[in-house]
């Protein structure tokens, strides 16, 4: 019996079967294909929503990234907020970068590159302006400091992140940990529905 699926596995077993979801982003109507594999596979998870609804616009230029990007929603919205920024998404998962980038071209959003990880830092020589996330926790706290830390180091010195996290699974210590051992400076946004939103920025 093979092993499930988790939404960070890079070349999901399960059924790609695509399925339309119409979906609200930040007040914008858009009908969506999604899949299972993927993390929130079937709907726009409350987290990310918890993040739409709380941050303003990014940058209207520069590079804009979603981190753990799944069928998109983070992209696409910041996509149709900044159409003249291009924006990266990226995910481990094949299937979440397929749905996006059909997402993506399926809304016209044309200033939207979708990559896996590993090719992400030839894109990004230049830092990144702003990073929306819902980082994938249940990967474990090494996992996902390292990817932290990674990500975090790419901003540009006037850059940001806007990071959201459930309270129930560590957002606080989260919140600890990349003022204290990573020597950010983060600000807790937002907090609703059991989600904390950080807005992380380097220090000066």
């Amino acid at each position: 019996m093979s092993a499930p699926d988790h939404y960070f596995s890079a070349e999901p077993a399960s059924p790609g079967e695509l399925r339309p979801l119409r979906v609200r982003l930040r007040g914008r109507e858009v009908t969506v294909q999604v899949a299972g594999g993927v993390f929130s596979g079937d709907r726009l998870d409350l987290g990310t929503r918890v993040l739409l609804d709380a941050v303003e616009d990014p940058p209207a230029t520069g590079t804009l990234v979603d981190v753990g990007c799944g069928w998109g929603p983070l992209t696409i919205a910041m996509a149709q907020a900044s159409p003249a920024a291009r924006v990266v998404a990226v995910d481990v998962n094949a299937r979440a970068r397929d749905l996006t980038a059909r997402n993506a071209r399926s809304l016209g959003l044309d200033n939207v590159t979708v990559v896996h990880p590993d090719e992400a830092p030839a894109l990004l020589v230049d830092g990144i302006d702003e990073i929306w996330s819902n980082p994938p926790i249940r990967i474990g706290k090494g996992p996902l400091h390292e990817l932290l830390r990674e990500w975090l180091g790419r901003l540009r010195p006037d850059g940001h992140a806007q990071l959201v996290v459930q309270r129930n699974l560590g957002a606080d210590s989260l919140h600890r940990w990349l003022a204290e051992e990573l020597g950010t400076d983060v600000v807790r946004t937002a907090s609703a529905k059991g989600f904390r939103v950080l807005t992380v920025r380097p220090r000066a």
